[in-house]
């Protein structure tokens, strides 16, 4: 889509949401928002719910910018909805949205792909396991199947320690994963228009990158690009367009990854709708590695819109 083509459409930003990171989206979103109309475009700030077909109708959206995270606006659902309403819309498709969501699946295509994951196991709600098990193979990090921010993620060192974790896992997802841990650097890699712009460490404060590093300023360094030698950086930039390939995305996502002292690149998850907010990873790998601003990258984004269907994702 031309930029004199998108002048003329009005964009709908999906923020909000149903899912544990509605908070998050409401921000990611009010921050395009105001990007978009910064350059001058036609844009309303539309709080996702079940009504959302009929707001999209009343508010007259030809394009939709989706700044959803988690689940109903990041796993595929809101991308059918506007595939049924022949609306174009920012970022992957239905099934590549789907795919990432789900750790599950998305592991068994990155392993298809030839991309290196940390060994685990599935647990689903009601089924018997055995906790013994489950403490011999500790440490291990605990998290539900189909939530992002590090929602109902625990690491797990003791014993004493696993039934609080699967609970808290268990409240979230009906299915969870129990991964080994791996000590390794926390790197994250941006992707727009299908190719990797750079990559990020993130150095917590905290044990890990948890919801609360994530969006409170201070809890985290950030370094651009991330400490690694020139031939392992290439490495995951790689690494990081094969995972967004494997899954069928579509235009931009953030991959992150576990980078051990050995050189092992561990893919930990795909986000194709990654934050957007001012401590978000993305803007900040754009800025410093594609020399793009934040208006700069919303513009470039909102220009990608498509359907896929029928399309390819």
């Amino acid at each position: 889509m031309t930029r004199e083509e998108l002048k003329t459409r009005k964009i709908g930003v999906l923020l909000g949401g149903l899912s544990a990171e509605r908070e998050v989206s409401l921000k990611s979103g009010a921050a395009v928002h105001e990007a978009l109309i910064a350059r001058g475009y036609d844009a309303v700030a539309i709080d996702v719910g079940r009504d959302l077909a009929q707001v999209l109708v009343r508010e007259g959206v030809k394009v939709a910018f989706v700044c959803l995270h988690g689940r109903y606006g990041e796993d595929g659902a809101v991308q059918g909805v506007l595939e049924l309403m022949g609306i174009p819309y920012t970022g992957s498709g239905v099934l590549a949205s789907a795919l990432a969501m789900n750790k599950i699946f998305a592991k068994q295509a990155f392993q298809a792909a030839g991309l290196t994951v940390a060994p685990y196991r599935v647990l689903k709600r009601g089924e018997p396991f055995a906790m013994a098990d489950l403490a011999a193979a500790l440490p291990c990090v605990v998290k539900p199947s189909q939530e992002g921010s590090s929602v109902g993620v625990s690491i797990v060192r003791s014993a004493g320690e696993i039934a609080a974790a699967l609970e808290t896992a268990f409240a979230y997802d009906a299915e969870i994963l129990v991964e080994e841990f791996i000590r390794g650097a926390e790197v994250q890699v941006g992707i727009l228009d299908d190719r990797a712009m750079g990559a990020i460490e993130i150095v917590p404060k905290k044990e890990f990158y948890d919801f609360e590093a994530k969006y409170t300023a201070g809890m985290a360094e950030h370094i651009f690009p991330a400490r690694l030698p020139d031939d392992l950086y290439r490495k995951v930039l790689r690494a990081g367009e094969l995972a967004h390939r494997a899954l069928g995305c579509s235009g931009y996502s953030r991959v992150d990854f576990l980078v051990t002292d050995t050189g092992a690149c561990y893919i930990l998850e795909v986000n194709t709708l990654p934050g957007m907010t001012a401590l978000s990873l993305l803007p900040e790998i754009a800025a410093k590695g594609a020399g793009l601003g934040f208006e700069d990258l919303v513009e470039r984004i909102a220009l990608s819109a498509a359907l896929k269907i029928g399309a390819g994702e």
